[in-house]
């Protein structure tokens, strides 16, 4: 009940923060550079998956999990019931102009490409063997966060997205 409450908070406030810049860059008239935005916008996405997934029954058990020597990180391990979820959360910003990037066009499921995958496989397996759960059920899911500027984000949740690659 509890995270249901929060996450309409979240959503409705995400209709109009979770695209917007926040942090000003010290070299360019007060403006966010392009990298500031993604990282902006990256964060606030977790944020929004972060509710999302606990109204969905998900429980978190590590965010932002990295391990020394491997690269990358998994943006979120979570229990969906008894299966261990390894969630990468992906953003992207939808602009209506006619002079769009062609990246911001595409889908956020396309970023959760082959190295990526290879990567989120390698970080779960440490994840696994760090907590002595190598046993446990998991599967690979893969949250989509499509933002427009001053409308509701449109999320998109694909369980099982993709499976380990066994490097």
């Amino acid at each position: 009940m509890f995270s249901r409450l929060i996450f309409s908070i979240v959503d409705f406030g995400a209709r109009k923060e979770l695209s917007t810049p926040r942090a000003p860059g010290p070299d360019n008239d007060g403006e966010p550079s392009a990298k500031q935005c993604a990282r902006s916008t990256s964060v606030r996405g977790e944020t929004y998956a972060y509710w999302y997934l606990r109204r969905h029954g998900y429980t978190l058990v590590a965010r932002n999990f990295t391990y020394p020597g491997i690269r990358g990180e998994i943006d979120m391990v979570s229990y969906d019931g008894p299966v261990l979820a390894f969630v990468e959360v992906k953003t992207r910003t939808i602009l209506e102009s006619a002079n769009s990037s062609p990246d911001l066009l595409r889908i956020p499921e396309d970023a959760v490409n082959w190295e990526k995958r290879r990567n989120l496989s390698r970080m779960a397996r440490q994840f696994l063997r760090a907590r002595h759960i190598e046993s446990a059920e998991c599967r690979f899911d893969v949250l989509a966060i499509e933002t427009r500027p001053g409308a509701k984000p449109c999320v998109c949740l694909h369980k099982g997205a993709f499976n380990a690659h066994r490097n």
